[in-house]
């Protein structure tokens, strides 16, 4: 059943990803953190941090480390194998018939109409991303650390992978701030 539950949710991911990576990060946290509950919210970030950041296809290399996480080795090749599927057939279906009617308005609108919704998709990751550094770091930190990635990304051209890893050491290097409930905590016991 789990093997099934792994090919489903990313079969689902691979039809509905429309659009490449970005598309189908929206859709690997609803399946795996908010349907199946494989993983948290942090984990996930965690591994699309770290997905970001090697060379190839996000939506395949996690669909491998989390289906290896859920089942092993059957498992990475499943989520694998599910993820890509839909994309190979649907290409050599969706290219054969644009090809033919690449001059139709139609066919043009189709494939733009879709961008508007992958870009909404990938807002609300963005803010939940953000709502949780913000609990995690602080707003200060959260939008100064986001500051400086858009100008380092954007403006000045460093690679994403760079400034993933700058910001993983960051995290090593700087201690995470203790939680209210821990600090109110901590207090009380060396008060005693």
């Amino acid at each position: 059943m789990q093997q099934w539950n792994l090919f489903l949710a990313f079969f689902r991911v691979g039809i509905f990803g429309y659009g490449g990576g970005p598309s189908s990060i929206p859709l690997v946290h609803k399946e795996v953190v908010e349907k199946y509950k494989w993983l948290s919210d942090d984990d996930f970030a965690d591994i699309l941090a770290l997905g970001n950041s090697l060379p190839g296809p996000i939506a395949t290399k996690m669909a491998g480390y989390i289906g290896y996480r859920v089942s092993g080795y059957t498992g990475m090749l499943n989520a694998i194998l599910a993820t890509i599927l839909p994309t190979i057939a649907v290409l050599i279906i969706l290219l054969s018939f644009l090809n033919n009617f690449r001059e139709l308005d139609w066919v043009n609108g189709m494939t733009q109409a879709v961008v508007p919704v992958v870009g909404v998709m990938l807002a609300v990751l963005t803010f939940d991303f953000i709502k949780k550094s913000k609990d995690n770091l602080g707003i200060w930190i959260t939008f100064l650390l986001g500051g400086i990635s858009l100008i380092l990304i954007e403006v000045i051209g460093v690679h994403p992978g760079i400034v993933i890893l700058a910001l993983l050491i960051f995290a090593l290097v700087k201690p995470m701030r203790k939680n209210k409930d821990e600090k109110n905590y901590s207090s009380k016991e060396s008060s005693l």
